[in-house]
């Protein structure tokens, strides 16, 4: 049975930073311009106004931001961050379910690896960058791109990748002129199935509080709320 810890390993496994450092009570992960998860640092105990400080300076060395990531467990630093002027970002939630199949209607998704040209510059038009496409490379297990394809044309993509028993989704991206239209659901059906023929038995994926259309796709898809955190960092 997978808990939110597994769950929480399954993610930097399958969104990896470039690289991982312990300092103090912290993991000190090095982005290379990957986006917030793969560039935060992350407790893995207690941490003093000290240890906050300690932090910073090694983020500062990375040429990074001070960006904190930080879970239900972490009240206790959370309320320390959040006194020295850290705001809340984007709160974010993980799903899981079991491993899903339906029938995907012809010629709407296909799972590509390496992604071609065309994905990149759908992936770009959404902000995921050349130092996303970097962590998706990074990534040493099973994975692969899914294109999806309407009206005639290619208008999404997203990212999958497997870690023991779970395939997990990320950089979902639909053109806006194509949201709304079932393209994402036929993505997650295209994703489910190459991650069970990978041997996949769970199905997992992050999205943002604010999301709420995707929150009720993967609600649909039979997945469920597992886990929580958020970022803190000052604007």
């Amino acid at each position: 049975m997978l808990n939110t810890d597994d769950l929480f390993d399954v993610v930097e496994a399958t969104w990896p930073a470039a690289s991982t450092t312990r300092v103090g009570p912290w993991l000190i992960h090095q982005g290379l311009g990957g986006g917030k998860r793969v560039s935060a640092a992350r407790p893995m105990g207690a941490a003093t106004s000290e240890d906050i400080e300690l932090a910073v300076s090694e983020m500062a060395k990375l040429g990074q931001p001070a960006l904190f990531s930080l879970r239900p467990e972490n009240a206790e630093l959370d309320t320390k961050l959040a006194h020295l002027g850290y705001d809340v970002i984007d709160p974010s939630i993980l799903f899981l379910g079991p491993i899903f199949e339906e029938e995907l209607p012809p010629v709407t998704a296909f799972d590509i690896w390496p992604p071609l040209q065309i994905m990149k510059d759908i992936w770009a038009e959404g902000g995921i960058n050349a130092g996303r496409i970097a962590v998706m490379e990074r990534v040493t297990g099973p994975k692969t791109a899914i294109l999806g394809r309407i009206s005639d044309r290619a208008a999404g993509n997203a990212f999958v990748a497997m870690q023991g028993t779970v395939a997990m989704v990320h950089a979902v991206e639909v053109l806006s002129e194509y949201r709304r239209m079932g393209l994402a659901r036929n993505m997650m059906y295209a994703a489910a199935r190459w991650g069970k023929d990978k041997g996949a038995e769970h199905f997992a994926l992050v999205t943002t509080g604010s999301n709420i259309a995707a929150q009720s796709l993967y609600s649909s898809l039979g997945m469920s709320v597992v886990g929580r955190y958020h970022y803190r960092m000052k604007r």
